[in-house]
Parts: structure tokens; C-alpha cells; sequence
């Protein structure tokens, strides 16, 4: 592999300058937009909506807590927090690994699982709203592709 330091750098053109701006702009405007949306609508703030999501998707609907804080993008501490707020709530159980004393799952409870449902219209409609709209005519596809190859952080030659 190259040693990026060793070639001289070149400026971004205006148009891919212009491609960086707008995804830091995204990433930080989207998700806020959405959840704002969804908690407007009376429904579960995004960070929570996406645990029961990644939650219901797993077999038993349970998961390692450090697991599902990665798929959350979010900190053991931070998915501890939502874990705590959702078993408030009876949408959620923590329990002890079985393979592993220290670790903990978190497990949907069908009452989770229920909630899920109820606000996944609304999540569906923001999502609609505020990011698949700008992006009709365009090949989805192959966008998802170039979007996961950049989020894998791995170079490409």
C-alpha cells in the first residue's frame, strides 16, 4: 500500500470539496432532523427506536449490549443510558450473558417489540422526508454501495 504522506497532496476539486461539506452536514443535521420529527409525532427518539430496531432483528431479539452499542453508534455508556431508559419502560430486559458472567444482554420484550411497530410509520415518513426524497432519479444501489465502502474507513486503490 502507498504511504499517503509520500505523494503530494492535491486540493479537492470545488465539486469534491463541495461532496465533503455537505456529508459532515448530513451527518450531523439528519439524524437530529429525524428524531426531532419522530418525538414530534409523539413517537421514541431515533437513538432508542434504533436499539428496539437492531434488537428485533436478532435472533431472540437479544444482544450483547457492547454489540448493539456498535451497531448504535454509540458508547457502552450512552447505549447503557437508552438500554435504562427503554427497561424504564418495559421495552427492554437487561440480562446476564450466559457464556459470560460480566457481559449483559439487552432483550426486546414484546411490549418493545409492540412500541417498535407503533413508530416505525413515523420513522419510515422522516426518513422519506428528510433524506430518500433528495435522492430520486439516482441509482440507490450503487449509492448504498459507495456509502458502505466509505464507512468501512478502508482505503481503496
Amino acid at each position: 500500500m502507498p504511504n499517503p504522506s509520500a505523494a503530494t497532496p492535491q486540493p479537492l476539486t470545488p465539486d469534491e470539496e463541495s461532496l465533503v461539506r455537505a456529508l459532515g452536514q448530513v451527518m450531523h443535521v439528519l439524524p437530529r432532523a429525524i428524531d426531532a420529527d419522530m418525538v414530534g409525532d409523539r413517537q421514541l427518539p431515533l437513538t432508542e427506536y434504533t436499539a428496539l430496531m437492531n434488537l428485533s432483528e436478532t435472533p431472540d431479539r437479544r444482544m450483547r449490549m457492547n454489540e448493539l452499542a456498535a451497531l448504535c453508534y454509540l458508547s457502552l455508556s450512552g447505549m447503557t443510558r437508552t438500554i435504562i431508559r427503554l427497561e424504564t419502560q418495559g421495552l427492554v430486559r437487561r440480562e446476564r450473558c450466559e457464556e459470560d458472567a460480566r457481559g449483559w444482554n439487552a432483550v426486546l420484550t414484546d411490549a418493545g417489540y409492540a412500541r417498535l411497530q407503533e413508530a416505525w410509520p413515523s420513522h419510515l415518513a422522516a426518513v422519506r422526508r428528510r433524506f430518500l426524497q433528495h435522492f430520486e432519479g439516482f441509482d440507490l444501489a450503487q449509492l448504498a454501495r459507495a456509502f458502505q465502502r466509505a464507512g468501512t474507513a478502508e482505503p481503496t486503490d
